[in-house]
């Protein structure tokens, strides 16, 4: 009897979604000339040709077409089978994998993950917290179950993957007491020339509050740009600068940071998704988060 190398169709599948060896090889963490190796030896094993280049890329044969199709439905049922038996055995929770985006605030992502730690079945959580490329590039193989983000999943990623929505919220502006009490008065025309912490260009939140500024016609004194929320935050509360939240988690902040709030950013809003490689959902903890979203959002 003729066998399969799932390893070899594993590298093919994902050649075959990527469009090309060198992005095949950044998502499986291994070199290009391995991937090749291991695509030649399925097409020997095969007796067929899968994937002919075609400009700098490569593209599927008829036959690699169809390959592709059941290589698909193949790990498709490989991951049900290994949800199906990380939740069998008695008292053993049940294994969440979240990629949580590095732009997303981590209160918000702790709320939204709270519907999945509330389900009767015990849960051990194993949180990532990266930039958005590496989280897809591992959902995409299954090494997560989904991804927490401020965005919906942006077309160029080449995965099979689909955005659930799970809320918006207002966005409001705070600061120490001091900065607090300065500003709030004539606000939000208080906040020409207001010293404030921003995230960096990667953040939907970022491009909605410039647009903001320039709507009403503001210039604040960009004290410093952060990739992390939290060191955001820090900095906020050790008086370098006013900063923008959702008012999803302004009460949480106030407490942990003893922050104050300047004013509502009127008109702008941060949004909430949860991506999967699954339109129907089937881990029980994902779709406690997807059917409970934000509470308390607009």
């Amino acid at each position: 009897m003729d066998w399969l190398n799932y390893h070899h169709l594993q590298s093919f599948w994902v050649v075959a979604r990527e469009g090309s060896v060198r992005g095949a090889s950044e998502i499986l963490h291994v070199s290009p000339s391995s991937v090749s190796t291991q695509i030649r030896q399925l097409e020997q094993a095969f007796g067929v040709s899968l994937v002919k280049k075609q400009g700098r890329g490569l593209v599927l044969t008829e036959t690699g077409a169809q390959v592709a199709e059941y290589a698909s439905e193949i790990f498709s049922t490989g991951r049900e089978l290994m949800e199906l038996i990380k939740g069998k055995p008695i008292g053993k929770p049940l294994e969440l994998r979240v990629g949580i985006r590095d732009m997303m605030p981590k209160l918000v992502a702790f709320q939204l993950l709270q519907p999945a730690l509330m389900l009767e079945e015990p849960i051990r959580l194993v949180c990532t917290e990266a930039e958005m490329p590496r989280l897809v590039a591992d959902l995409a193989i299954h090494k997560l179950d989904v991804i927490l983000t401020d965005t919906a999943l942006d077309p160029v990623y080449k995965v099979k993957a689909f955005s659930h929505r799970l809320g918006e919220s207002d966005v409001v502006i705070m600061g120490t007491k001091a900065l607090a009490q300065k500003y709030s008065r004539n606000f939000p025309a208080s906040l020409d020339g207001a010293p404030f912490l921003l995230p960096t260009d990667e953040s939907v939140l970022r491009h909605a509050m410039d647009q903001w500024f320039r709507e009403l016609h503001l210039t604040p004194v960009i004290k410093g740009e952060f990739a992390d929320s939290a060191m955001l935050k820090i900095a906020g509360r050790n008086g370098l600068g006013l900063f923008a939240i959702p008012v999803q988690i302004q009460e949480d902040v106030s407490d942990i940071y003893g922050l104050h709030t300047v004013g509502l950013a009127n008109g702008v809003k941060e949004q909430f998704y949860a991506v999967s490689v699954e339109r129907k959902l089937k881990h029980p903890a994902v779709i406690a988060i997807c059917e409970n979203p934000l509470q308390n959002c607009l």
